[in-house]
């Protein structure tokens, strides 16, 4: 069966171009697909930076050192705006599914509390979409696409 599909992956390079510069469902759910995922870590990070001194306690409370809170909200804010961009988002989206999981063992691990148990099967999931990031890639409306 020929599918349309099936048609774009073996077109010729210029063919895959005047394909994938066309605004697609599949094009623009993956646009939307980076902005719903990194949302999350912008609107935490920038929450971090406006409760600073009650997010550093938090830290110190679960035995991380408050003082690598600045790392934390750089990771998060430059990180979501990478993978929003389109820049760079195979590797960052690498380090964001890494950090994602150290958060994770390291704020919910209490796994008798069912609240904990959720937020830590969402860590876990959100890890899972930004590996399929680092596979796939950000898709043609990004920097990335545009860099090459």
């Amino acid at each position: 069966m020929n599918t349309k599909a099936e048609t774009v992956s073996y077109a010729s390079s210029i063919d895959r171009e005047q394909v994938t510069s066309k605004l697609t469902l599949k094009n623009v759910a993956e646009l939307a697909g980076r902005v719903l995922i990194a949302g999350l870590f912008l609107l935490s990070g920038v929450g971090k930076i406006t409760a600073y001194a009650a997010t550093a306690g938090y830290m110190a409370s679960m035995g991380v050192p408050g003082g690598m809170l600045p790392l934390v909200i750089a990771t998060e804010v430059l990180g979501s705006l990478a993978i929003i961009l389109g820049w760079q988002t195979r590797v960052v989206s690498f380090l964001m599914a890494g950090f994602t999981l150290l958060t994770g063992f390291l704020f919910h691990a209490n796994f008798a509390d069912q609240t904990q148990m959720i937020m830590f099967m969402k860590n876990l999931s959100i890890a899972g979409a930004f590996l399929l990031l680092t596979v796939n890639g950000a898709g043609p409306i990004s920097l990335d696409s545009k860099s090459r």
